[in-house]
């Protein structure tokens, strides 16, 4: 039986099986009558693009989060490991921050040519995070990374910004926008925090430091990507990454069609298989693909200085 590499992909039973076995047989996928024969080389397709993984976090096994990676052809990934409180009742001060920047140092020190770091802040100690930006720097950490501790449009986030611009690095947030009904947000309470950077605060702040890079994180997280495609348009500088580990269809190409092939990165959030299918199985040309998986990031990245080669 012939599939095209569309519908193949699309199918998220059939792409992680033929990703985990790399073959082209699939026994039993025929009600049981025989077995597949796919003509379609999906491990072949895989490895030919060069790939920067632009949204990820530090696993537990570190070198087992690499074999990962190896398998799928991610050469580098970039960590970040922003303080997330989710019970609410944790510390969100000053030590906790510097205790999960250390956590990335360690582990780019231990894989110098795999992991990219980014350092995480809490922007409601201004003092602290400044000296916190400066200690990470001289680290090597190349890259900031935001979580709920404030929205990026509130004045705390001012001087931090301001003093990204000036090293030339990535504002990463974390994002996120529910879902809504003819254009109407719904203001129930969907258990989110209640200073989620959305689409609408991220143009806010890139309206405001134009010359800024801002990254609007996983589209593929859940949220109303449709939305936040449209909301973010009107801003060259707000990049979005492909991450987490909603499958629906026509993702990465509602994201070219509103946002251009040069604003989009390739990132996992630690869904692999489904990031990397999720490209593959869009409507992009090669072009296109070789951009999205490395080209664009590694393009941003070496205005910060950090070159990947």
């Amino acid at each position: 039986m012939k599939i095209n590499r569309r519908k193949f992909i699309a199918s998220t039973s059939l792409s992680a099986t033929g990703i985990v076995l790399g073959s082209a047989i699939i026994p039993g996928c025929s009600q049981g009558k025989s077995d597949v024969r796919i003509s379609y080389d999906i491990m072949k397709d895989v490895m030919k693009y060069r790939k920067i993984d632009a949204h990820a976090h530090p696993g537990p096994d570190l070198a087992r989060q690499l074999e990962i990676a190896d398998r799928l052809g991610i050469e580098k990934v970039q960590i970040s490991n922003p303080v997330t409180n989710f019970s609410g009742k944790e510390s969100e001060g000053p030590e906790v921050v510097r205790k999960n920047n250390d956590v990335i140092v360690n582990a780019v020190k231990k894989y110098p040519d795999r992991f990219i770091g980014f350092f995480t802040l809490n922007p409601l100690f201004q003092k602290e995070s400044m000296e916190e930006i400066k200690r990470c720097v001289d680290l090597g950490l190349v890259g900031y990374k935001g979580y709920t501790q404030a929205k990026i449009n509130n004045p705390v986030y001012y001087p931090i910004i301001e003093k990204l611009i000036e090293q030339k690095m990535i504002v990463f947030m974390h994002t996120f926008c529910q879902l809504g009904m003819g254009g109407y947000r719904m203001k129930y309470d969907t258990g989110r925090f209640p200073f989620t950077t959305l689409a609408e605060d991220m143009v806010d702040s890139a309206t405001r430091y134009p010359e800024a890079i801002f990254h609007f994180a996983h589209i593929g997280g859940g949220g109303d990507w449709e939305y936040e495609c449209k909301m973010l348009k009107q801003c060259q500088n707000i990049y979005v990454d492909t991450g987490g580990s909603n499958n629906e269809e026509n993702i990465v190409d509602f994201a070219i069609s509103h946002l251009g092939e040069e604003r989009i990165f390739f990132g996992t959030d630690g869904a692999y298989i489904h990031g990397v299918g999720r490209v593959l199985s869009s409507g992009a040309t090669e072009d296109q693909k070789r951009k999205i998986f490395y080209g664009n990031y590694a393009r941003v990245l070496k205005k910060g200085g950090y070159n990947v080669g």
